[in-house]
């Protein structure tokens, strides 16, 4: 429970003083506000990290970095100058306040952050723990909901969460993971969308993923969405990049500004919502870079830039840390609260994955405090249904942590399946977070080898 009251301060956003950082100390302004600069910079492994950090952290940090890299990590390093500016922005960092830092937490995991052994997955744990692939109509078009397709043009982005729902397509092998990858080509895959788009008027809804569209050549991306807005049933297009938050540099690009005022205006024209949506998880992630490029896209004609942001244990998973974000959202970047997903069930995910009961209480927490247009809406994705708010469950077993949801609607793996709408599914709290009884249950259980339980 929020203790009471919540505090409501208005905070000027501060862009940290990147020269704090030795690898960044001669880095001039007109360098740190370029998109080429910041790209060209990332940091992709730890020796590139060493050379942003060097002796301000412990040894120990850098092996505990590697070691995750080579055991647990399910994303491989990406991390552009911009966001590791975040972690501990007012000071100059130290090992043991980059280890507390909550964007650290999700964005350079360490081998230590995540659980031992077997409790650091749970046994229903998927690479592709939504089922997406399964619901691809054509390549990388999914189609789970009747009226709504999720379109992933590629499979990289700027920089890589550790915490990926899409870790089984999205970027770079690691030694945990090797991952899958796209046959077609990007202009075949993106004309067989727009084919299936064309002959399917039931979807007025698309949202342009991947990846991240950042890492799409723009015109590319013009192309694809311009495709998009003559199809007369598309009504909605929601263009989906974290990088306004880890890399707003490219969102303020001339090019980038300008390309986007067309589409806007294309889409005013015929009556089509083109939003953007971003991802970010903690407050001091919102800088007046960030605000920057958010205005940038609401001057060229973005009819709104939402927040959907993923509910992580150690990073957001306070009403307090979570009212702070959406304010700092709300009032300092223009930006929308809009949804909060638990993070999915995928593998090594389970330290940062909070019971369905913790987002209840969090959802009951932070109501009251915001306008109710930007009051954001905690969900959980569960395996084969979709997005349903956290008070939605039909039925929650507490004790062994498992929970059970209906729908309202058929996949479209699920067209000739009577049984759909009737059937139970179920989604699953960390073990570790169970009372001893629940635990013990599940110690009992002939794992990993499980019957659907319920």
């Amino acid at each position: 429970m929020l203790e009471q009251p919540y505090e409501y301060t208005a905070r000027e956003l501060v862009e940290p003083d990147w020269r704090r950082l030795p690898g960044f100390a001669a880095v001039t302004e007109e360098d740190w506000r370029s998109a080429q600069w910041q790209r060209s910079h990332c940091v992709k492994n730890v020796r590139q990290l060493r050379g942003v950090y060097g002796d301000l952290l412990d040894e120990s940090f850098y092996a505990d970095v590697e070691a995750d890299q080579a055991g647990r990590a399910t994303m491989s390093l990406l991390l552009p100058p911009q966001m590791l500016n975040t972690m501990v922005p007012a000071a100059v960092p130290t090992t043991a306040a980059m280890l507390a830092d909550p964007v650290r937490r999700y964005m350079l995991p360490v081998a230590s952050d995540r659980l031992p052994g077997a409790a650091g997955s749970h046994p229903y744990a998927a690479r592709d723990s939504l089922h997406e692939h399964e619901m691809w109509a054509v390549e990388g078009l999914t189609h789970r909901y009747p009226t709504k397709v999720l379109a992933e043009l590629l499979s990289t982005c700027p920089q890589y969460c550790g915490h990926c729902t899409r870790m089984d397509l999205v970027g770079n092998s690691t030694p945990a993971v090797p991952k899958l990858r796209f046959d077609l080509k990007p202009v075949d895959r993106q004309g067989a969308m727009l084919a299936y788009l064309r002959a399917t008027p039931g979807v007025r809804d698309v949202v342009v993923s991947g990846g991240d569209v950042a890492n799409l050549p723009f015109r590319s991306l013009e192309a694809f969405v311009a495709g998009l807005l003559e199809i007369e049933s598309v009504r909605d297009i929601r263009l989906a990049t974290k990088a306004l938050m880890g890399l707003p540099q490219h969102w303020l690009q001339p090019e980038v500004v300008e390309g986007m005022g067309r589409l806007a205006a294309t889409a005013r024209a015929r009556g089509v919502s083109l939003a953007v949506h971003t991802h970010v998880n903690t407050a001091q992630s919102v800088t007046p870079l960030v605000a920057e490029a958010t205005r940038g896209l609401l001057a060229a004609g973005v009819r709104d830039v939402r927040n959907q942001g993923v509910l992580l244990e150690g990073v957001n998973a306070t009403a307090g840390q979570l009212l702070d974000l959406c304010f700092a959202l709300l009032d300092g970047a223009s930006i929308t609260p809009y949804y909060f997903y638990m993070c999915d069930m995928i593998p090594s995910a389970e330290h940062w994955r909070v019971p369905l009961a913790t987002a209840q209480t969090l959802q009951h927490d932070i109501m009251g405090y915001l306008p109710g247009f930007a009051t954001p809406r905690i969900v959980c994705d569960v395996p084969y249904v979709g997005k349903r708010w956290v008070h939605q469950v039909a039925e929650y077993d507490r004790e062994r942590g498992i929970s059970y949801w209906t729908k309202n609607y058929r996949t479209g793996i699920e067209r000739t399946d009577e049984a759909a709408l009737d059937r139970r599914y179920a989604y699953y709290d960390p073990i570790h977070t169970l009372p001893a009884e629940g635990r013990a249950w599940w110690a009992a259980q002939r794992t990993p080898v499980l019957e659907p339980v319920g």
